[in-house]
């Protein structure tokens, strides 16, 4: 709470005795001023401007009894006296106290003030309901004589000047609350603490038979999916969010038709989960599904991947020759992933195979009919590619027929909760490794984390989460982006694309390799300016070999 004192001015108009030109105290001599007492002793004045500060004013009185302010004219505008400050500053006072006083009865949290002896000075009706203690029976009195003093959060902040946020606490054994704790500093130096406590008890036990509810409810499904012949395909797309549904109506509406899709979203949000929902729901059963990762093919080899070629197309083709994926697809449906990174010169013989449903195998001659259907996707911004000349503008409109905009995690955080319960359900069944416990402290750091690799990264953290929880507790320390790990960390299993500079941590073998291989490719990427043709040139590596490691170690 700030509360400002009045300005020099403001006292004048409501506070101060005006200068008065038949009768006045003060009488000015050679620019000097004085104040005239009834017994007619001159008392000298000290000068101030209206403009100076509540501070000067106050300094003011050090060495003299009386002052005078002087307005922009320096023409006297009023005086003031000692007697009259201390009644001033006095109102003042019991008026910063009012305020006080009425925001603390008007808060329904539980707000608790000590001093630099560890004595209680504010207890609110907050406190009470969530401590059971009377402020009648607290204040004045040392908080640790009615708490442990290990559980105090507010003597951190007091004796160590730490500052504490959105802190799950437990200070009994059916309680438990968040925790905001500041010291208060006076001249620098910490003259007491304050720390505000809201109860969250119903919001753990509910989220404790939440877990519960869905470690059945995953179980039953995974039952009843035993029985049923035909499933909604958009029901393993997990969320109930506002931003996701609109995602998923929109989806459901392309099913009807075979217009090309363009899905846009970051990576991880899972669009090709949205591509195979999509197939499976306007589809026949056992028409295919073919994918292509247009990042991870080399330009040299994604015309023969994507139409095949003739036997003795090129050295070293299989003599039988090869169905491109395409072909494949003949029937049904073929995904391009990450189009924004397909090579510009295939951008071309795509677009004549959208635009005349015909297309040739690499060395043949024969002119293939085409019928499948195009869904596209990616997670770069096509439009800023078009205007770099890197994506064709025409195959941009070619494809972007129907958009579907994938949200990110960020964007939806009330589906963190459904979709980390499920996870977590999913990978102790897989493990047979039970979870008993799931710690609120867990899930507060998960819905406040940003989530930059999306679904896929909450999946891999679900997976961590369980293969750390030996003994079935889910506990904060095991979260990868927690802040402060603890040293029995160190034991535990490390994702292999998670750099540790820890001398004191050993990995696996695999997983050291691995390390060093990624700061070589990496360092190599940096020197040839992202290059990859050049770079596996300079590993000695084919581009294929390169594009492959990429993939593995997570490079982008």
């Amino acid at each position: 709470m700030v509360f400002s004192l009045p300005s020099i001015k403001t006292l004048i108009n409501r506070n101060l005795k005006k200068i008065s030109t038949d009768m006045t105290p003060i009488e000015e001599k050679n620019g000097e001023f004085y104040y005239c007492s009834s017994v007619n002793t001159k008392i000298p004045c000290k000068v101030i401007n209206e403009d100076d500060s509540i501070g000067t004013l106050i300094q003011a009185f050090n060495h003299h009894s009386y002052v005078v302010i002087l307005d922009p004219n320096k023409r006297p505008a009023g005086f003031l006296s000692a007697v009259q400050m201390i009644h001033l500053l006095h109102t003042f006072y019991h008026h910063l106290k009012a305020f006080y006083e009425t925001v603390i009865q008007t808060t329904d949290s539980s707000v608790t003030v000590i001093d630099a002896d560890e004595r209680v000075r504010t207890w609110t009706e907050g406190a009470e309901k969530i401590f059971s203690v009377h402020h009648q029976d607290i204040l004045g009195r040392p908080i640790t004589d009615f708490f442990d003093h290990q559980k105090l959060e507010i003597l951190q902040s007091l004796h160590e000047g730490k500052s504490i946020e959105g802190k799950h606490h437990q200070p009994r054994s059916d309680l438990f609350v968040l925790i905001n704790s500041n010291p208060v500093y006076f001249d620098g130096d910490i003259i007491g603490a304050v720390v505000s406590e809201t109860d969250v008890t119903n919001q753990v036990v509910l989220n404790k038979k939440l877990f519960h509810m869905s470690n059945e409810m995953h179980r039953l499904q995974q039952e009843v999916a035993k029985y049923k012949d035909t499933t909604d395909p958009f029901t393993l797309i997990k969320g109930k969010s506002a931003a996701l549904q609109r995602t998923i109506h929109l989806a459901r509406k392309v099913c009807s038709v075979k217009s090309t899709v363009l899905i846009l979203g970051e990576s991880g949000v899972g669009k090709e989960v949205f591509a195979k929902a999509i197939h499976e729901a306007s589809e026949k059963p056992q028409a295919p599904f073919i994918s292509i990762n247009c990042g991870a093919i080399p330009a040299s080899l994604f015309e023969s991947e994507l139409f095949g070629y003739e036997r003795g197309a090129f050295s070293g083709a299989d003599q039988k020759g090869k169905k491109g994926k395409v072909e494949l697809a003949k029937g049904g449906t073929l995904f391009l992933d990450e189009i924004g990174e397909m090579p510009l010169e295939m951008q071309v013989k795509l677009l004549r195979v959208l635009q005349e449903r015909k297309y040739y195998r690499v060395g043949g001659e024969k002119e293939i009919d085409i019928d499948f259907r195009i869904i596209a996707a990616t997670n770069r911004d096509l439009k800023e590619l078009m205007k770099k000349g890197e994506f064709r503008e025409d195959l941009y409109y070619r494809l972007n027929v129907v958009s579907l905009p994938v949200p990110p995690l960020r964007e939806r955080q009330e589906d963190i909760i459904e979709l980390t319960h499920y996870f977590l359900n999913d990978f102790a069944l897989k493990y047979q490794r039970p979870i008993h416990e799931f710690s609120p402290q867990v899930m507060q750091e998960m819905l406040t984390y940003d989530w930059p690799g999306n679904i896929r990264e909450l999946r891999n953290v679900a997976e961590r989460l369980v293969v750390f929880s030996t003994d079935g507790v889910i506990r904060k320390d095991y979260l990868p982006f927690h802040e402060k790990p603890t040293g029995h960390d160190h034991n535990l299993m490390i994702p292999s694309n998670t750099l540790i500079e820890d001398d004191e941590v050993i990995l696996p073998l695999q997983d050291e390799l691995n390390q060093y291989e990624r700061k070589v490719i990496e360092r190599a990427l940096k020197i040839v300016n992202g290059n990859k043709q050049e770079c596996a040139k300079q590993l000695g590596v084919t581009r294929a070999t390169l594009y492959n490691r990429l993939k593995r170690l997570g490079i982008h």
